[in-house]
Formats: C-alpha cells, structure tokens, sequence
C-alpha cells in the first residue's frame, strides 16, 4: 500500500509533553465493533468482559540516550538493540564525523568504541572496562524520551519516574511500551475486581520505533528487529483464556507484536524468545489478539498501519479525525484508544 494513505495533519497542541495526573485520569477512546464512543481509562473493567486477559510488556526503559566527544566533535547516540553483554547496535548523531574504530568519551569514566557501521547509519558500540554496562549507563545516560517531545522541552527528573509502567521488570528497552502508562494498582486492582486477568511478557523495545517510513510504497520497508520472550506458562495461559471463550486483549503494539510472533498458522500462542521484525500492515490476518489498548501514533508510521489493519484504514482514520478534534492527548505521553475489532475464532 502506498505509505501516503497512512498520512494524516496532527495540530502540534495535540501533542501530550507529560503525562495525565493520576496516570489512568487519562481519556480513553473506544471503539467496540462498529460502535464509537467516549471514555476514560477507568471504565476498563466495565468496557471489558469477565474472562478477558489484558497482556502487558514488562521491559524496563534503560537510559539509552548518550552524549559525548570523538575528539573536538560532538557524538549522540541511541542505544538500540543488545548484540553481546557490552556491545550495543546504536543510532549516532553526526554520524559524519564517527568512523570504524573511533571511540567516543561520554564523561563520568564511560567510553565506547565504534565499529561495524550498517547500511541504516548505526553502528555497533562496544564499551569499555569491566562494569556492568547498566551501571555506565546509570552514570552517563538520560532517560531516551522520543523526538516530539524531546525537541520541545528537555529530559528531567520527573521523566525517570513516568516514561516507567508499574510493570517495568526486564531492563533491557530504549522506548516505553506507553499504553501500559496509563495503569496503576487501584486500576488493575479495580480490573481483577470485574474478573478481567492479566499476564506479562518481555519485548524490549528498541530506537526504531521512532523512525520515519521513508519509503513510498508499505512493501518496501523494512522493520528493525527487536528481541522478546514469552514462556511457556503464559502462552499456555493465553491459549485457555481463548479456549474458554474470554478474549486475549494487548496492552500496547508491543505487546500485541511478539504475541503474533508466536502465534503459528492454527491459532496456537508457542513458547517464543529471539528477534522479530514482524510488519503488520492491512490486511495481515491476526491469529493470537483480540483487541489492543494502545495510544495515538504518528502519521505514516508502522503504528498507524498496524491499528489500520486491526479496524481499518478508514474506521482508523475517522477515529483520529474525531480524537483530534475532541481534544485527545497524542503520542507516548498522551491518552490511549481501546480497539475491538468483530471477529469470529
């Protein structure tokens, strides 16, 4: 498909810099079928059914972004994807001015070496020393909030505490899965009140999240791989909540992601731990979800389409028309959407 058709005008004041106090005060805007309405993250455990299962990503967002000296020239880099125990695939600013070999100072006694640069631009970064690299990053990284809010106001305190989920486990991320933002213990307390479970699983989310669709066409773009794990015991989990008639429901496109991976042909959620590229793009048939609560993405990126194949490309862009003229909270920090789809299994 053309990536234009995903394309859509988002005023810039719909753009949410911090989060909505109390997290789950954030609006909600469902769409159930073929019915539309409006709501607030609070109504879950009564939008929702008994037997339902919400499935949230339990990775920890690590301070990824870096920045520091290769010489007189200023480096920044993303940290993106784990590739050994102290080597890290990352993303650099002014990459022009870093070659193969170079190693970057970024002060507090943390340094890297760069090497194996890709196609995309990025390179490898093997840091240096006998530390855990977890803790040179706790000395020298800031907390990787996405580009639309990081041009606009700088990282601080406050974003350590809530670019977290409360289910924030595995360290291992460089972006939050957002739509798990909105939960707190009295929600999902109120949740499990109403007979609605829920489970975790592991995808740590890598830098290539945030960036652009550049091609033109949806066929030739191609999805940065991002490592996940789902266990046994949740997987056999997932199956029985589908088996007895409750519905699977993903907490973020992340979520909703690895659960496909490892979902095969028949239907069955497997065991699954190793990477994934997965794109899904309309008409991609969904074998493992039976729903998404997700935020509001950007045009033309591999989120909008991936909602588009959930509901449809123009239900998806009629619900945004209305979201930006109610006044929802866009992006990572704004408020969320709960897409139910009509199916049969």
């Amino acid at each position: 498909m053309k990536v234009d058709r995903f394309d859509f005008t988002l005023p810039s004041e719909r753009i949410a810099l911090r989060p909505a106090t109390p997290r789950d005060a954030a609006r909600m805007l469902v769409l159930n079928g073929a019915a539309t309405h409006d709501a607030g993250v609070r109504d879950l455990p009564r939008v929702l059914r008994a037997g339902d299962l919400l499935v949230f990503n339990d990775t920890r967002v690590i301070p990824a972004q870096l920045e520091g000296k290769r010489g007189n020239a200023t480096i920044g880099a993303t940290l993106h994807k784990r590739e050994g125990p102290r080597r890290w695939r990352t993303f650099i600013r002014n990459a022009k001015r870093l070659h193969d070999g170079d190693a970057i100072d970024f002060g507090n006694g943390v340094s890297a070496t760069a090497s194996d640069r890709a196609e995309d631009g990025s390179f490898a970064l093997d840091f240096a020393g006998d530390e855990p690299v977890e803790l040179l990053l706790a000395r020298a990284g800031q907390m990787p909030l996405p580009p639309y809010i990081a041009s606009k106001r700088p990282t601080d305190a406050r974003d350590a505490e809530d670019y977290q989920t409360m289910f924030a486990r595995e360290a291992g991320a460089v972006a939050a899965p957002t739509a798990a933002l909105h939960f707190t213990p009295d929600l999902l307390a109120a949740i499990e009140a109403a007979g609605i479970g829920h489970a975790t699983l592991t995808l740590h989310v890598g830098a290539g999240t945030f960036l652009p669709v550049k091609a033109e066409d949806t066929d030739e773009h191609r999805m940065h791989a991002e490592w996940g794990r789902i266990d046994q015991a949740t997987a056999d989990r997932l199956n029985a909540v589908r088996a007895a008639g409750g519905r699977v429901i993903a907490v973020g496109t992340t979520s909703l992601r690895l659960i496909e991976s490892a979902t095969s042909e028949d239907g069955v959620i497997r065991a699954f731990e190793g990477d994934t590229a997965i794109f899904i793009t309309p008409g991609y048939r969904f074998r493992g979800i039976d729903g998404l609560m997700t935020n509001f993405h950007l045009p033309r990126s591999t989120l909008f389409m991936l909602v588009s194949a959930l509901m449809g490309l123009d239900r998806m862009q009629a619900a945004y028309a209305h979201a930006i003229e109610s006044g929802y909270r866009f992006y990572s920090y704004g408020d969320a959407s709960l897409l139910l789809p009509e199916r049969s299994r």
